[in-house]
């Protein structure tokens, strides 16, 4: 996890953004902004002024454009041909962190800073290979390393089978005991002390939802996500009891919504409540079958993050107008991209299958199925923008302050206060065919910038 550092001295390189709009919560606010590349730290501006009398290396004037916390991805699959599932096919030892270096480096021009690498259903011996290069960075905070890991998102391979999506049926498993061998086994054990964050599972599964409290409790300290399930809505429910904060893709690889059983879809319009007492009668999914409404289960105390996949193939744009009003402090816009973002339309190998590519279009060869997204994480903040007629401020605290806040970093990464890490985004907002567009001018990483669009591209886009 990231950690607090001493902010700047004199001899700091300081910079200071003026003339510019600042994301602060659900506004945009006029405001300058000081930044050191000494800490990688964003400055009080009073306190560098007044208290340390400091003088900015550098004054920028960004003509009245948005800063924004740099973004996080919390699901990515892999980026630019490489996939994170995949073990390279070298005797360089070293060959998988190079791959995953050269894709950090390419990413941060999308404006993503920080992002959870996310594995797919894997044999247990590519989890054993993969996650340690896949941590936190930690302590080591080199600007010229592109996006940073925060840790690494597993999504599987203990999933429903009949939820599977493309993940392939052979490799999943489920839980052998109420104990983390089976887990220890897949993914190995000290990978579950700090390589991972976040682990989607299907709560259903045996033992499953026995095992979140210790997974979410120290010394692991996971995030457990709801996903590729047959959960209804009792079963999603006891796993947000057990400890769940979130849901992987929502919608997608789960029950839909029905009005007798709302399925993981209803826990968005759960009212939170301390009350702790259990429900008089248990569920009894048969209930359902009667059309007879299940007794309420056991209360929760906090309604779960959400992820949603805004590129227009995974759900309607109303859908997600739905789910945001529902419940907007909890959703989180992922793009779910597979390796084959940054590639050429074509024909991809993948597993046994292959993947067509066209544009933002994937889906497996052999009978359609969409074959996650080719989507950046820009392109998602300016969809939602559009189809929830949400403001700039809203849309992009689904991509800064909302990730954060459930990744438990929201002292670190997400926002714009002092103390906090100097990733940023500098945007601005054009207007196409009637449809507003949020552009990536620059990107800073730990106070320096890594990345300023071509001045004859953004001038074709200004003008």
């Amino acid at each position: 996890m990231p950690s607090a550092l001493p902010l700047a001295t004199s001899t700091s390189k300081v910079t200071k953004f003026t003339n510019c709009r600042l994301l602060k919560g659900e506004s945009l606010v006029t405001q300058d902004l000081w930044v050191s590349s000494f800490n990688g730290k964003i400055i009080q501006s009073q306190e560098a002024f007044y208290g340390q009398l400091c003088v900015p290396d550098e004054v920028i004037d960004l003509g009245g454009r948005i800063i924004s916390p740099g973004f996080i991805d919390t699901q990515l699959n892999g980026a630019f041909g490489f996939d994170f599932a995949s073990i390279p096919e070298s005797d360089d030892p070293n060959a998988y962190a190079k791959e995953f270096k050269r894709i950090n480096q390419l990413l941060i021009k999308t404006g993503v800073t920080s992002h959870l690498p996310t594995i797919t259903s894997s044999r247990p011996e590519v989890y054993h290979h993969a996650l340690p290069f896949l941590g936190p960075s930690g302590a080591n905070r080199l600007a010229s390393d592109g996006t940073e890991s925060l840790g690494a998102h597993v999504e599987g391979p203990f999933l429903a089978p009949t939820k599977n999506g493309i993940h392939p049926l052979p490799v999943l498993l489920a839980p052998k005991s109420s104990d983390l061998a089976s887990l220890s086994d897949c993914y190995g054990a000290s990978n579950l002390l700090g390589n991972i964050r976040l682990i989607t599972a299907a709560p259903e599964l045996p033992h499953m939802t026995s095992l979140i409290p210790t997974l979410t409790s120290p010394p692991h300290n996971i995030i457990f996500s709801i996903g590729h399930t047959e959960s209804t809505y009792e079963d999603a429910t006891a796993a947000i009891t057990a400890g769940a904060t979130m849901i992987t893709h929502l919608f997608n690889a789960m029950l839909p919504l029905h009005h007798r059983n709302p399925g993981i879809f209803g826990l968005l319009g759960t009212t939170p409540t301390t009350n702790s007492s259990p429900s008089t009668t248990p569920p009894s999914s048969p209930l359902v079958t009667q059309n007879i409404i299940p007794p309420l289960p056991k209360p929760i105390t906090q309604r779960p993050y959400f992820g949603i996949i805004a590129d227009s193939i995974h759900l309607h744009p109303t859908t997600i107008t739905l789910a945001y009003n529902a419940h907007p402090s909890g959703l989180i816009l992922v793009t779910d991209a597979m390796h084959l973002v940054g590639l050429p339309n074509g024909r991809y190998a993948w597993n046994n299958d292959f993947i067509l590519k066209d544009g933002i279009h994937l889906r497996l060869e052999s009978d359609g199925k969409i074959a996650g997204s080719s989507i950046t994480l820009v392109e998602c903040v300016s969809n939602f923008l559009n189809w929830t007629g949400c403001s700039v401020a809203q849309a992009l605290k689904a991509v800064t302050e909302t990730p954060a806040r459930m990744l438990g970093l929201e002292h670190v990464k997400g926002g714009l206060e002092g103390g906090m890490d100097a990733d940023l985004c500098v945007l601005d907002v054009v207007m196409e065919e009637g449809r507003k567009r949020v552009v990536v001018d620059e990107v800073w990483k730990f106070g320096v910038r890594v990345f300023e669009r071509e001045g004859e591209e953004r001038a074709k886009i200004i003008g």
